[in-house]
């Protein structure tokens, strides 16, 4: 017996996109954080939104429609220091516990998203 995807046990999509959404409310009040985003957030929220599906089980349309993520590359116009990635965590971790989940899958969000912040860092 297969065991369902995280992506399947948290609900699809609607899980994500909720996630990211909270994400990007704290990103968009974050001044160290604020300038390293376009203006309008309406693409960024939607491309982690896709990213984490995939990543997670779910629908592969971030590959399809953006290819391999590349994420030090798209990350690397950006100086991404030690407080630079402890503010997107700390937005991240606020996203996570206003968010319904069972532990195991908490455990599993939060070491993977503590784990891609710290390779992102290049400063």
């Amino acid at each position: 017996m297969t065991s369902a995807s995280l992506y399947d046990r948290v609900g699809g999509d609607a899980f994500f996109v909720e996630l990211v959404d909270r994400f990007y409310d704290g990103v968009a009040a974050d001044p160290r954080l604020r300038p390293m985003y376009p203006q309008d957030l309406t693409d960024s929220r939607r491309h982690l939104a896709l990213f984490l599906m995939q990543y997670w089980g779910g629908p592969k349309a971030y590959g399809e429609e953006r290819g391999h993520p590349r994420l030090r590359m798209r990350h690397a116009p950006h100086r991404i220091d030690d407080l630079a990635r402890d503010a997107w965590l700390a937005h991240m971790h606020d996203a996570l516990d206003a968010m319904a989940m069972d532990d195991d899958v908490r455990e599993a969000l939060t070491d993977y998203l503590e784990m891609a912040a710290g390779q992102l860092r290049n400063a």
